[in-house]
Order: structure tokens, then sequence, then C-alpha cells
């Protein structure tokens, strides 16, 4: 390889690496909604909170939300919401990231 072929490969593969970081920023934003006064973001973690108190049959929930601020919550809704926009979200990254390895 000549010097030309391997800044060509670096420049393409920092490109690469870029427009991942990029595409994860993007949905990272898209997984914010709001609910019940408060904001919250779609995730393995507000949804495994909000399944183990669906377990435990809780009537409410205080939880805090992205700015710390408590707020009561009906966790079934809160779920369902943030179920929903996770998998929306998670499907349409998925084939974004698909057609950006496929463009490599």
């Amino acid at each position: 390889m000549d010097t030309n072929e391997l800044i060509s490969h670096s420049r393409a593969r920092f490109d690469h690496h870029q427009a991942r970081i990029v595409l994860k920023e993007k949905y990272q934003a898209k997984m914010t909604f709001a609910y019940g006064g408060g904001m919250w973001r779609a995730g393995p973690d507000l949804i495994n909170l909000l399944t183990t108190s669906l377990e435990h049959g809780q009537q409410g929930l205080v939880l805090l939300d992205l700015y710390d601020t408590p707020v009561m919550v009906d966790y079934k809704e809160l779920l369902k919401l943030a179920q929903q926009r996770w998998q929306e979200q998670m499907n349409a990254w998925l084939v974004e990231y698909e057609e950006l390895n496929r463009n490599r």
C-alpha cells in the first residue's frame, strides 16, 4: 500500500466511526419523551424498573425523571410508552446502522 491508500483507508475508518457516534447520539435523543409532568428516556433501566414495579403490584410510583424531579406516575402507562418508544427507535436505528455498514 502506498501512502495515499493508507491515508484514504484511515480516513474512511475515521469517517465510519464518527458516523456511528452521530447515529448513536441521534437515537439517544429520540428516546426522550414527556409524560406526567416529567421527562423520561426510554431504555433498559427505565423498562426494568417499571417491570419490577408491575410484578410487585404497586399502585402508584414516584420516580425521578431525567432532571431529578420526583413525579408520581402510572407505571403501567409509562411502561407501555417506554417500551413502544424504545422499540420504534431501536428498529429505526438498526435500519440506519445497517445502511451505514453497507455504504462502508
